[in-house]
């Protein structure tokens, strides 16, 4: 049974032996651990939308963060950037491999990378058939002596 006070190692939804559905209504428990694998759950946009407001909720222990093979789109990582520009954001890493992102995405993570230099070391966007100018924005960021991030990898 997960205990919601306790702060968890690792959350992975697909451990638990339930439907999509199921998984998605343990979203809340994210708070409290300090890796969570979303790994393929079918996340949609208003999933993104519950996620985001869990993870702003302070305080939150979340270090690590795996949406990939999630059809997250631009729109998903636009609000997934809310969570990144909050000031309580201490993520260090973030995968999105495979979340069919485009030059927008790279643009709305970049923007928020520079409003609120967080924590974030590592940022992996393998599989979305980027360019490299549409990553650009984000690689030049991480030459910034303000931003922390230390790996790219598209």
């Amino acid at each position: 049974m997960l205990q919601m006070s306790e702060v968890l190692d690792e959350l992975d939804l697909k451990k638990y032996n339930t439907s999509e559905e199921g998984r998605l209504r343990l979203i809340p428990a994210m708070r409290n651990c300090r890796k969570a694998v979303l790994r393929g759950c079918s996340l949609s946009e208003f999933s993104c939308a519950s996620l985001v407001s869990t993870l702003k909720s302070n305080p939150s222990h979340l270090r690590e963060l795996d949406l990939s093979e999630n059809k997250l789109w631009d729109s998903g990582v636009k609000l997934l950037c809310d969570f990144l520009e909050d000031p309580h954001c201490k993520l260090e890493t973030l995968r999105l491999s495979w979340c069919w992102l485009s030059r927008i995405s790279c643009a709305s993570l970049a923007s928020a990378l520079k409003s609120n230099p967080s924590h974030l070391r590592e940022l992996d966007l393998w599989g979305n058939n980027l360019w490299s100018s549409d990553v650009r924005l984000l690689s030049d960021l991480k030459e910034s002596p303000t931003c922390r991030l230390e790996t790219l990898r598209w």
